[in-house]
């Protein structure tokens, strides 16, 4: 689909899936570069609920022995952050003295991946990652390192791909911005 109407407003196609699948190809085979050959496998530590489907397709890609987690956060409303990150779903296992990869959908301000890489040092995490599928540079104001991101974009803001307009619009495979 060129176009899609979400609640009041309408969506272009931006980037098709294609595209996203190859750059979650190149991003899985760093990772498995970095962490091929680890003695314990690590976490994939996936932020419910827009990195679902990228964490999907990561995962089809891996290609060592790793361990998968779930952990729900919020900060936006609408269109918009809300400035304020709540802890929605916690981590339920045990990570002291692990080796962490955090699995993002997107990075723009970087609040949420700093409240969640704080929440996860507080639990004695020794080796904390970050992938994350879109990394919006412009924005980000965080000091954690974004060890790998499968793109980077504008300060648009997208839909699709696990990403929502008011929890409208995750399903499609394709990303799309405001018409």
């Amino acid at each position: 689909m060129d176009r899609i109407k979400l609640h009041d407003k309408y969506f272009k196609l931006f980037i098709p899936n294609e595209k996203i699948e190859a750059a979650i190809r190149q991003t899985a085979g760093r990772i498995n570069n970095d962490f091929r050959g680890c003695t314990e496998p690590p976490v994939f530590l996936s932020v419910l609920n827009g990195s679902f489907m990228f964490t999907a397709s990561l995962m089809k890609y891996i290609d060592f022995q790793c361990e998968l987690s779930f952990v729900k956060l919020s900060s936006y409303c609408g269109t918009a952050s809300t400035g304020q990150v709540k802890q929605l779903i916690g981590v339920s296992d045990s990570l002291r003295g692990r080796r962490v990869i955090i699995v993002e959908d997107i990075v723009d301000s970087g609040k949420t991946i700093t409240e969640m890489y704080a929440m996860l040092k507080d639990m004695g995490v020794e080796d904390i990652r970050v992938c994350t599928l879109f990394l919006k540079p412009a924005a980000y104001k965080g000091s954690v390192s974004i060890d790998y991101h499968a793109m980077e974009i504008g300060n648009e803001f997208i839909v699709g791909f696990g990403l929502d307009y008011d929890q409208l619009g995750r399903q499609y495979p394709d990303i799309y911005i405001v018409d």
